[in-house]
């Protein structure tokens, strides 16, 4: 996971998925315009070297300290990480089930330590794509509908912190707008 990665936030009026209203790689511009929803997004260090096939242990190690820095400011009990290379195989189910419309009970906070993912957040008549990678913390508030796209082969790790120890939990809502927008690798 070598490739330099740059954040980016496209917003786009629901009915209009191909001609962005804004596009910006701008990270104090992408902080202030997904401020104005009420989701957090904070540029912060991620210099560890993950050993390849690293498990879930050793990037938690490796990111203790920003790890209990969340909890003790959100009260995060539950902390988990998501992490796929390229070429793993079975990701197709697992993209298709971030694809749909959701929404959580709590707040869906990830912390990218490698690679890239796509979250759409569905809020008004605006749809916020925002492109996170290594170094983007974003905090998509409790009740938000959005989605997640990993790309068709993806390569990431995500540290992931909850509230609930049960992990992620999606309310699905059955809209399919987001099979209109463009996905991550398109």
């Amino acid at each position: 996971m070598t490739t330099t990665l740059t954040t980016l936030l496209r917003v786009f009026d629901e009915t209009n998925p191909h001609v962005p209203l804004l596009e910006t790689g701008d990270g104090s511009r992408i902080a202030q315009e997904l401020a104005s929803i009420g989701v957090r997004f904070e540029r912060w260090a991620a210099d560890a070297q993950l050993a390849p096939g690293a498990d879930q242990a050793a990037v938690i190690e490796a990111y203790r300290s920003s790890i209990e820095r969340l909890q003790h400011e959100c009260g995060y009990r539950s902390v988990d990480v998501i992490r796929l290379e390229r070429g793993t195989p079975g990701t197709e189910p697992l993209r298709k089930k971030f694809l749909d419309e959701h929404r959580h009970g709590e707040d869906e906070v990830r912390f990218f330590v490698e690679g890239r993912g796509a979250f759409y957040l569905h809020v008004g008549s605006r749809v916020y794509q925002t492109i996170c990678v290594r170094g983007d913390l974003i905090s998509v508030p409790a009740g938000t509908t959005h989605w997640f796209d990993m790309g068709p082969d993806p390569e990431f790790t995500a540290i992931r912190l909850f509230v609930n120890p049960d992990g992620w939990v999606a309310n699905f809502t059955g809209n399919p707008i987001a099979q209109a927008f463009p996905k991550l690798d398109a």
